[in-house]
């Protein structure tokens, strides 16, 4: 299976999660057992030149691509998680939204300091949650490797907000 057979399986969702959005779901991709693992060892395969000591993956549906890439690696994934998921001491990063802001959070030892991370996520689209997790990565102390994503919206030019660190990205819109 190939990823070109991934990417056909994702779907666009036309006004989601707001009239004039076109959301990109990877749902029906998420399904196929083949896709995904296509798109997991292409990933890790991007990201294993990057390398990492260690993934952060980005709450929620980071989660699903940096666990199996840091499986196949061999090294450990760290969390990033939206404020009052995370049950130890923690240090927390907000960033701006169109309208507003947001913050993320991950433990205060997720990271040791001089590990090479590559923060991991499902979508790259403004780059906002991406860089706060950055932030947080070189806060501790980490090494920020580079971003992955298995999908980047190009036209909301979100890599301008991650410049200083390699982006990949398999599928780009």
């Amino acid at each position: 299976m190939t990823l070109a057979h991934a990417e056909s399986l994702m779907r666009d969702v036309p006004d989601f999660p707001k009239p004039g959005i076109i959301f990109k779901d990877i749902a029906p991709m998420l399904q196929d057992g083949v896709a995904l693992r296509a798109v997991n060892a292409a990933l890790a395969e991007q990201i294993a030149a990057l390398k990492p000591d260690i993934l952060v993956g980005i709450e929620s549906r980071g989660f699903l691509f940096a666990a199996p890439v840091a499986c196949d690696l061999g090294i450990g994934m760290a969390l990033v998680r939206k404020p009052g998921k995370l049950p130890f001491k923690k240090v927390r990063q907000e960033y701006s939204l169109e309208y507003g802001t947001d913050v993320v959070e991950m433990h205060t030892d997720a990271i040791a300091p001089g590990q090479r991370v590559v923060v991991v996520d499902d979508l790259l689209a403004t780059g906002g949650t991406a860089a706060a997790a950055g932030a947080l990565v070189s806060g501790v102390g980490g090494v920020l490797a580079g971003y992955a994503f298995a999908v980047e919206l190009a036209f909301l030019n979100g890599r301008t907000r991650l410049e200083g660190a390699p982006v990949v990205a398999l599928f780009k819109y």
